[in-house]
């Protein structure tokens, strides 16, 4: 049987002065027949992506009325009909380290510290900060060395290194959900250029200066800079290679327009901003996180990484969100004492969270890869490390679970467990189902069971 080209190797670049851009799949990097390609015989890699929202849920719109097949989506989730059939809902997961455990008050802080860890972190407001280690750098210290990037650490709102933000917690753990070691947390990087930049640029600062300051000179895009390497290699393509080569290289330029479009405005956002907006960043919360999934969706694309946390905001933020017609802060909010209309705005606010995340659906859905979609090959966790914000509980957490895993998971349905059942059962699952040859993490009493699908 004819081959369908040349094979191309799957790290191929394009290469230009201080800008390298990385490629997506494409059936020339298989090698395999046109029959394998259709029939998705060709290996994916299996990503694992982390998105933390704060202030729990108003779980009644959130908590489907029946275990099994999901049929109706609640209203919160309701913005992700068209995924039904990747989404997992999984309830009665619990998170004791962030419970206070002799502690007192810091719900918050310990909610996000322990959401990847499942450790309760050391109460301090000083350096001697203590954690554990968060399930994303424990796949990246297995996987990581296959990509460019061991991880990505994405966040709307900055990590901080010190003060006091909760109760007597450092603001460290308020702000930071990865942890490499359980001292020392991972920075999360807020602006979208920053990002863009990261990713389309050299290892050598030098050249990224140079290339910087000769594209502003001409105003060239980075596509401008490998456009010689581009058409030489179309030349080697076939026509849906060529296609799907154009495609991608579109949404690139399509992505580095809006962040330049971004920096030509003035910052701040009124009534909105509750943190300093470095140059670069979007005034439009919307925008920002967008475009911040629109590069995670690129990065996990061309494989420069495979692990990616991301939080829509810090923990406690009391961002107010008049947009979408929401009266108040988030956080004043979650404490509504059972108001009927808090509880309905803090129901919008939960509700625009998942609109938001049916962008990045969108995005991954619609890319092919040898084997499914981008989305089929995946597992994302979405959640927050509170249940009801008024209650400010560990137990019963809202938890997602979107995707297949390559296959591994039999998706669409709503899974109740026991009660006090461990979300690090979650983490282990998904850890082995990364490659991690592990017999526990954190407080995990076994892997997490009913994940595993049929086929």
């Amino acid at each position: 049987m004819m081959s369908i080209h040349k094979p191309i190797s799957r790290r191929t670049l394009l290469r230009g002065l201080g800008t390298t851009i990385a490629l997506p799949w494409l059936e020339s990097m298989s090698g395999a027949d046109e029959s394998s390609v259709k029939q998705g015989k060709t290996e994916s890699p299996r990503r694992a992506v982390f998105l933390f929202v704060p202030n729990g849920m108003h779980m009644p719109d959130w908590t489907p009325t029946s275990e099994g097949e999901l049929n109706k989506l609640t209203p919160t989730l309701q913005p992700l009909e068209a995924h039904k059939r990747s989404l997992m809902v999984l309830s009665g997961l619990t998170l004791n380290g962030a419970r206070a455990l002799g502690d007192g008050p810091g719900d918050h802080a310990r909610c996000v510290a322990a959401y990847l860890t499942g450790a309760h972190p050391h109460k301090t407001d000083g350096k001697d900060i203590r954690n554990g280690i968060s399930v994303d750098q424990a796949a990246a210290k297995a996987v990581g060395r296959l990509t460019r990037f061991p991880s990505l650490e994405l966040g709307t709102e900055p990590s901080s290194q010190g003060g006091r933000c909760d109760s007597g917690y450092s603001c460290v753990y308020t702000s930071n959900m990865s942890w490499r070691t359980p001292t020392s947390p991972m920075t999360k990087e807020t602006n979208p250029r920053a990002v863009f930049d990261r990713l389309f640029g050299t290892a050598r600062a030098n050249d990224d200066a140079k290339s910087l300051s000769q594209r502003a000179r001409y105003r060239k895009s980075i596509l401008d800079m490998v456009a010689d390497d581009a058409d030489a290699l179309r030349r080697k393509l076939g026509a849906r290679d060529k296609a799907k080569l154009d495609e991608y290289l579109y949404a690139v330029r399509q992505i580095e327009g809006r962040i330049d479009q971004v920096e030509k405005l003035s910052h701040g956002e009124s009534g909105v901003a509750d943190f300093p907006r470095p140059a670069g960043v979007p005034k439009k919360f919307d925008e920002h996180v967008r475009l911040l999934l629109d590069m995670m969706v690129l990065a996990m694309q061309t494989d420069s990484t495979r692990i990616i946390t991301y939080m829509f905001t810090n923990a406690g933020s009391n961002r107010g969100y008049p947009h979408i017609g929401v009266r108040g802060g988030h956080h004043a909010l979650s404490h509504h004492g059972n108001d009927p209309e808090k509880q309905a705005q803090i129901s919008k606010i939960n509700r625009h969270h998942v609109t938001l995340l049916s962008h990045l659906l969108d995005r991954m859905a619609a890319v092919k890869e040898p084997s499914g979609t981008l989305l089929d090959n995946s597992m994302i966790v979405y959640g927050s490390g509170i249940g009801d914000g008024n209650r400010h509980n560990h137990d019963n957490l809202p938890i997602l679970l979107i995707g297949r895993g390559a296959g591994t998971i039999k998706s669409g349905r709503h899974l109740k467990y026991k009660e006090n059942t461990p979300l690090a059962n979650l983490y282990l699952a998904m850890l082995r189902r990364m490659g991690v040859e592990t017999e526990a993490f954190s407080d995990s009493t076994g892997e997490l069971s009913g994940l595993v699908s049929e086929t």
